[in-house]
This record gives C-alpha cells, sequence and structure tokens, in this order.
C-alpha cells in the first residue's frame, strides 16, 4: 500500500536561519517549501496547491497580512497563520479578521505548539471540506428543498448526518413541520452502506392502527375483512435498508408493543401469523411533537422512546437560522425560473427586506411555496416585495402591493438590502469572511469587493 502522501507547507519568512530551521523541525510531517517574501511565496500558492501558510509578518515590500488575504482569495485556499515578533493583541484581532486561520508570537514559540495548532487547523479544514462535499453530495441527490444551509445550527445537522450515516444505529429526526426531515432521513440512508437497498416511507399519522400494523408488518390471506390475499409489510420491503417513519408519536399502544419487540429482536410476525420472520432493517423515525411530553403523559412506552433515540437530531425552524433564508430563496429561485421558463435573476430590495424579517412559520415548505408563487408572477427580471404573498409582505415590512400602473414604493434600496444581509451574515459568522460569502451565495472575491464598495472593511 502506497504511503500517504504528506500535506504541503508553505514558510515564508525574509530570515534563513528561521525558515531553515522551520524546515527542519517540521519536514517529518509535511513536504515543506520555502520562500523569502511575498511574491515568490505567491508564485508558489498559484501554481501548487498547499494545504497550510506560515507566514511572517514583516516581509520585504508585503507584509503577511495582505500575503494571506490574497492566499485566502485562491480558489482553494490554504490554512494561513500568522506569525510575528510584534505580537500585540490589535494584530492578533486584524491578523483573526483579516482571515488568519491563527496566529503565533515568534519570540515565545515552541515547535510542539506550532505542530499542535498546524495539526488542529489541518483537522478544522478537513471537517469544513467534508461538510461542503457533503452539502454538495445532498444537492445533488435531492436538489435544494430544505436542506440547504450555512447557518451554525445546519452546519451542526449536516455533521450529524455525516457521523450516523455510516452506522446502523436507530436516529429520531425532531423538528417542526416542514423542516425538512424526511429529506434528512434519505440523506442518511443515501449516505450510508445501505444505499443500494430500498428506503421505505410510511406517515403514521395518514393511518388508523388497524391499518398501521398491517400496513408494517403485513397481513395473512383471511387476517381479518377485506384481506383477501396475503399482504408483504414495509418491514420486509425495506429489506436490507431503511424504514422511515415520520410521525412516529402518533401510532398506537399495540403497534408500539410489536415495535419495540422488532427493535430488541429484530423479529415479527404477520398480522394472523404465528410465523416468526426477520429483517435486516435500519430505523428512521420523525416527529413534529416532544416525545419526552407523550411519555410523560401515558401515550407513548418510555422503553420504545429510549429505543428510538439512540441518536437525535434536531432540525431547527427557519427563524433560527434567518442567515439561511436568502441562500435557499436564490436557489428556489434558479429552480423556479428554469422550470417556468422565466428570465428571473434576483431580488429587489424590498423583497429581500421581507424574506429576511418574516418569521416563516411553514419553514422551508412554507419559503419554498412562497418563492414559486413569486417567480410565476414576477413581471421582470427580479422578484419584487409584490410577488410575494401577503402574509409574507405585511410580517416582512414590505410595502403593500400595489396596482401595476403604480411604482412601488420600496423603503429599502437594493444596495441598502445588501450591505444589511452582508453586514448580518459576518455577525451571524463572527467575521469569518468564507463563511459569510457561502452563507449569502456569492464568492469571497465578490464579497471583498463589496466589503470596499460599501465601506466595510474595517468596520
Amino acid at each position: 500500500m502506497p504511503l500517504a502522501e504528506k500535506p504541503m507547507l508553505l514558510i515564508v519568512d525574509d530570515e534563513k536561519p528561521t525558515r531553515e530551521g522551520l524546515r527542519a523541525a517540521l519536514e517529518d510531517r509535511y513536504d515543506v517549501y520555502v520562500a523569502e517574501d511575498a511574491k515568490a511565496a505567491m508564485e508558489l500558492l498559484e501554481r501548487e496547491h498547499f494545504a497550510v501558510l506560515l507566514t511572517d509578518f514583516r516581509l520585504p515590500n508585503e507584509d503577511g497580512m495582505n500575503l494571506i488575504t490574497r492566499a485566502k482569495s485562491l480558489s482553494r485556499p490554504p490554512v494561513c497563520i500568522l506569525m510575528t515578533a510584534y505580537g500585540s493583541e490589535d494584530l492578533a484581532v486584524d491578523a483573526m479578521r483579516r482571515g488568519a486561520d491563527d496566529y503565533i508570537a515568534k519570540g515565545r514559540m515552541q515547535i510542539d505548539e506550532l505542530e499542535m495548532r498546524l495539526a488542529r487547523a489541518l483537522r478544522q479544514q478537513n471537517l469544513e471540506v467534508e461538510n461542503a462535499t457533503l452539502r454538495q453530495q445532498l444537492e445533488q441527490k435531492f436538489g435544494m428543498e430544505n436542506i440547504i444551509g450555512d447557518s451554525a445550527p445546519m452546519r451542526e445537522v449536516f455533521e450529524s448526518i455525516r457521523q450516523v450515516a455510516p452506522a446502523r444505529t436507530t436516529v429520531l429526526l425532531e423538528g417542526e413541520s416542514g423542516t425538512g426531515k424526511e429529506l434528512v432521513a434519505r440523506a442518511i440512508h443515501q449516505l450510508s452502506p445501505r444505499a443500494r437497498a430500498p428506503l421505505v416511507a410510511v406517515h403514521c399519522a395518514a393511518l388508523p392502527a388497524a391499518l398501521l400494523e398491517s400496513e408494517l408488518f403485513g397481513h395473512e390471506k383471511g387476517a381479518f375483512t377485506g384481506a383477501h390475499e396475503r399482504r408483504v409489510g414495509r418491514f420486509e420491503q425495506a429489506q436490507g435498508g431503511t424504514l422511515f417513519l415520520d410521525e412516529i408519536g402518533e401510532i398506537d399502544p399495540a403497534v408500539q408493543i410489536k415495535l419495540l419487540r422488532f427493535l430488541g429482536e429484530r423479529t415479527f410476525e404477520r398480522v394472523g401469523s404465528n410465523k416468526t420472520l426477520t429483517a435486516d432493517v435500519r430505523l428512521i423515525t420523525a416527529t413534529n411533537k416532544s416525545l419526552e411530553d407523550q411519555v410523560k403523559a401515558g401515550a407513548f412506552r418510555e422503553d420504545l422512546f429510549f429505543r428510538l433515540r439512540v441518536v437525535e437530531i434536531w432540525l431547527p425552524p427557519l427563524r433560527e437560522r434567518s442567515g439561511d433564508v436568502v441562500l435557499m430563496a436564490r436557489n428556489f429561485l434558479r429552480e423556479f425560473a428554469r422550470e417556468n421558463g422565466k428570465e428571473v435573476k434576483d431580488f429587489t430590495g424590498d423583497a429581500l427586506e421581507a424574506l429576511i424579517n418574516y418569521s416563516w412559520p411553514g419553514n422551508v415548505r412554507e419559503l419554498r411555496a412562497a418563492l414559486e408563487r413569486a417567480v410565476v408572477m414576477c413581471r421582470g427580471d427580479r422578484v419584487t416585495a409584490r410577488d410575494l404573498p401577503a402574509s409574507v409582505r405585511a410580517e416582512g415590512g414590505a410595502p403593500p402591493a400595489r396596482p401595476q400602473r403604480q411604482a412601488p414604493e420600496n423603503n429599502l434600496t437594493v444596495k441598502e438590502a445588501e450591505k444589511q444581509l452582508i453586514m448580518r451574515a459576518l455577525k451571524e459568522t463572527n467575521g469569518n469572511r468564507t463563511r459569510a460569502a457561502a452563507q449569502i451565495g456569492m464568492s469571497r472575491r465578490t464579497l471583498h469587493r463589496k466589503l470596499r464598495r460599501y465601506n466595510l472593511e474595517e468596520s
């Protein structure tokens, strides 16, 4: 088996003893390159993909922070760590604000500490790459609906999906109606070793207790009135794959008992039969109610509750991840513009303001429906507030819809709305420009250009 390639590390320092000393100390774990100034460093960075850039602050002609800014604008930016003998809190804050992933004072630097920081920064970068890859996989498999986002709560959801997908563990998905629980279940299945086998979904609240038992476990001919032939249940249909039970809190106590037995023994009987069957099925369940409250009220078995919630994934409502609204809205806009053959490209300022300020009680399902309506009703190449549903306009603070002959009275220009959106994204990502750009749906380079345009570079 070939040895794994070492991560590529670029050390930039104008003092030869320093850069050569660092090369000697780190070359066991890294493929080390060195440069004496920013110009030579950029030539290397544009030619090769480096995992890490370790640069001194004081360089000839151009300082290390400018080099980091340029390195972060690359299509595959490295982890950037700034070294300086001129340490101060202000410099550290400025370095992180301008894109540095870490900061270390040369005068107090120990090689062990530097190696630890390099390893930690690489782990974080690898995690972000994995999450981005996962989001791309989910987009490709399931489109943009319900599962797109770059807010902190959604990053936790993506990480949970990545962790739990390879396992056999039972998963309980919790969240309000419309938050995308079924799509998360499908994502877990598709990213698991069971992806080639079926994913079978059952919406428990749609069936009465007697029919639900038959639906899940099957029945024999003559088991009850109307059972004219044997029926294979959903557990057998999902053999080798995944069974997704939505609204699990609605199932009858008798069905709860049979479900508990299956989770303990992986066995069951069809209705009207005493023959014991087995099934290799992973169970994912979902609820928009508190199962814990139902246990306390005596409506749900406690032992089944503990079996189902081995891993819990909470899907946050859209009002708790407002930073994702514009990102999702733009994706829905592109989707419905294609479907309807319309040249709709973006939103006006009043439409953005309404989308951002509305609370979305129906969550992503409501957002999707609102955007489909907006694209269909749009008369130009940009969605305006009057194209949105009345409820969104009213609560979102947009001006009321007016007849076509009257010009809309926007309280917010597109530039002002975009500026507010950028400021909000930077606040929600603690000033991380890469994440802020992804959250808004623009490239990092475009974000830098708009920060300069709106005089936000130093704010």
